[in-house]
């Protein structure tokens, strides 16, 4: 039943992706190209550009989308569920935990170790995006796919647009180079 498969996979994740959202997403990728090959790289690739258009967080967004692409509605409700419980019952746990030892420095030091690895994941997702945006759905390289990424992070780094009109002035570049090339 693939409404079980969605919400254990998406549990799966819900449970082991710390850091929120992006640092989700290189899970998310394994679980739905790799070990349930439910989407290409391509699609996964539209996934993640769907996910961060769309309002809310971008781990559930994404959860939501393969879920209605294998099984609609009931396959959205299963992989959201399975997504967001796991943070419910850590964060319920933890809140007890941090509430008892707030001011013992082993969870100081703990929660220094774990800022490392959110960030390690974090970057894996960044990473991990700028080789999709750099390479065409034949897996080949596309240098003005990587130029133009390259430009939007630049522009938004150093001028701090807003990131919406970033991502639509990318699609009509990319749009009128495609039509340019005849692509």
């Amino acid at each position: 039943m693939i409404q079980l498969e969605l919400f254990l996979s998406f549990f799966q994740i819900g449970l082991l992706s710390l850091g929120g959202g992006y640092a989700a997403m290189p899970l998310i990728q394994e679980q739905v190209t790799h070990a349930h090959p439910w989407l290409t790289a391509a699609e996964f690739s539209d996934l993640v550009t769907i996910a961060e258009m769309t309002p809310g967080p971008i781990g559930i967004n994404a959860a939501s989308f393969v879920g209605v692409r294998l099984a609609g509605v009931t396959g959205s409700l299963a992989a959201s569920l399975g997504f967001i419980l796991p943070g419910c019952l850590v964060v319920s746990v933890l809140a007890g935990v941090y509430r008892r030892w707030k001011d013992g420095p082993v969870l100081h030091s703990t929660l220094g170790i774990l800022r490392h690895a959110v960030v390690a994941l974090i970057a894996s997702a960044g990473l991990g995006l700028l080789q999709t945006a750099a390479t065409a759905a034949e897996g080949g390289f596309d240098l003005p796919r990587l130029l133009l990424a390259g430009g939007a992070f630049l522009l938004l780094r150093t001028r701090k647009p807003s990131p919406i009109l970033v991502m639509a002035g990318c699609g009509a570049v990319y749009l009128l180079y495609g039509l340019a090339a005849g692509l």
